[in-house]
């Protein structure tokens, strides 16, 4: 049992705040001396865990790209663009982002969107740019509304719409499970399956994202009139 030693300390270390790096070394190490493993055994484990997993460390280079690019004018541009078109509400833009985002995910292509690459720098500022230019100024409570209500497009439509496509690690995972426990389907047939169920969660947060709009339109429509009152 010595060997979960590396379980405690990880949370240990996480609830008093250490350094993360730090506590899942140390984890590391001390799980390693438990098992036995000499010294030059955890060094190479720790190495050959970085080398499998270096690909993972990619993702980090898009975040300085994306600062670059805010602080050009990024979000502006955004905004600007999404006011120039006054059909344009909240629930509209969020609505065209989820079936653009739901179909490529269905094609495999879910690295084409995410928080960092798109709701943040440009999805969560037009969802917000189609408010103002309809009600003006928004308060801070109506702002993050909208940024929680991007963020959540972005996940439902990658989450629901990944498992159509058959080479994804959902459908693997999927596979796995049936199969220790003695059902036995293809992949493709569980990708197929997988339609249904994204066009329900499509048509829902559709509906949600309409009532979405109805709210913001009965709460500042509501105060304009009490103003002219």
């Amino acid at each position: 049992m010595w060997v979960l030693i590396g379980i405690p300390i990880v949370v240990l270390g996480f609830a008093l705040r250490f350094n993360p790096l730090l506590v899942v070394t140390i984890a590391g190490i001390s799980t390693g001396l438990a098992g036995g493993m000499q010294t030059v055994e955890i060094v190479s484990a720790f190495g050959k865990a970085f080398t499998d997993n270096r690909y993972m460390g990619l993702v980090w280079l898009t975040l300085p790209v994306i600062a670059i690019l805010e602080r050009s004018g990024l979000r502006e541009q955004a905004k600007h663009l999404i006011s120039k078109i006054h059909a344009a509400t909240t629930g509209r833009v969020l609505m065209l982002y989820f079936l653009i985002r739901q179909l490529t995910a269905a094609l495999g292509l879910t690295s084409l969107g995410g928080h960092a690459q798109m709701v943040r720098p440009l999805i969560a500022p037009m969802a917000e740019a189609a408010a103002t230019t309809k009600y003006g100024d928004l308060p801070n409570d109506v702002r993050q509304k909208i940024r929680a209500n991007s963020a959540a497009v972005d996940n439902i439509a990658v989450f629901f719409g990944e498992d159509i496509f058959i080479a994804v690690q959902s459908i693997l995972l999927i596979k796995g499970f049936l199969d220790q426990n003695g059902v036995f389907v293809e992949p493709l047939h569980l990708s197929v399956w997988a339609i249904p169920t994204a066009i329900a969660a499509l048509i829902i947060h559709f509906i949600r994202l309409w009532l979405l709009d109805r709210s913001l339109a009965k709460r500042f429509d509501g105060q304009h009139g009490s103003l002219g009152k």
